[in-house]
């Protein structure tokens, strides 16, 4: 890969992996573009690290305040609002986990199609402009309940389909629970932790078994420009929520699809 390949994608992965568009159908688009090959396992590992970093290091409060709490409970301290949250993410993201584990070759041999990323970005676009017309943002984060948690996973088990945007349709789930836009973002990034944390220790498990050699220096700078970006994204993205709402990222997707389906097309 080229210098320009590692900070075009870096890039593409830390300001789409936190937004409600789909980081896998913008990095569709440089090999149907381009003509750009497959990245390669290394380079996605080194993607998954620098973005998880991110949203660790962003909200780096919060998990170490649940973390304490999630112990606490464990040795009989008694629950807290941190510690019902985080057994609250951690079910949300047993469903995803192990139908991700047995079903990820499917979704690989049969959905990874640039047709199917572009249905995906278009109908879950208008499925989040819904939601939010008729959220009621009522509740923050911590009034998920567990039904709510996993009502929220069961819904992330469908960022598995290319397209659907694990962001995007976690934070329509949990706005069709009545959680602020805020509540129902923040709920998505902290679900975020343990997902691409599996994704980057199931990567670097099928790295150690493989025989691929990789030069490590320039994919390290891939890793700084996706941490950088996601925590600017996630930071101006929270900012922003209250002001804009959904219906410009709703917007972003529809032309987003439309595009896929022109190119896709080949006209």
């Amino acid at each position: 890969m080229s210098e320009l390949q590692i900070v075009v994608l870096a890039l593409i992965q830390g300001l789409t992996e936190f937004l409600p568009i789909s980081s896998s159908a913008h990095l569709i688009l440089p090999s149907q573009l381009l003509g750009w090959p497959d990245q390669g396992l290394a380079f996605d590992l080194i993607l998954n690290i620098g973005t998880l970093s991110a949203v660790l290091i962003y909200f780096r409060i919060e998990v170490m305040n649940m973390s304490t709490a999630w112990v606490g409970s464990l040795r009989g301290q008694g629950k807290t609002q941190d510690s019902r949250l985080a057994w609250w993410i951690l079910w949300a993201t047993i469903p995803a986990a192990l139908i991700g584990f047995f079903g990820k070759s499917l979704v690989e041999t049969y959905l990874r199609s640039g047709y199917v990323i572009a249905v995906t970005t278009t109908v879950f676009g208008l499925l989040l402009w819904w939601a939010d017309a008729k959220a009621k943002q009522q509740k923050t984060e911590y009034q998920t309940g567990l039904k709510g948690a996993l009502f929220i996973g069961f819904a992330q088990v469908l960022a598995l389909i290319p397209g659907t945007s694990r962001s995007g349709i976690t934070i329509t789930a949990g706005l069709m629970l009545g959680l602020t836009r805020n509540a129902a973002a923040r709920f998505s990034f902290l679900m975020s932790i343990p997902i691409i944390a599996m994704a980057s220790g199931y990567d670097l498990l099928k790295f150690i078994l493989s025989d691929q050699y990789v030069d490590w220096g320039p994919l390290f700078l891939g890793a700084g420009i996706s941490f950088v970006s996601a925590i600017l994204c996630i930071h101006v993205f929270l900012i922003l929520l209250n002001k804009v709402g959904m219906l410009p990222f709703v917007i972003y997707r529809l032309l987003l699809g439309g595009f896929l389906f022109y190119i896709l097309s080949g006209a």
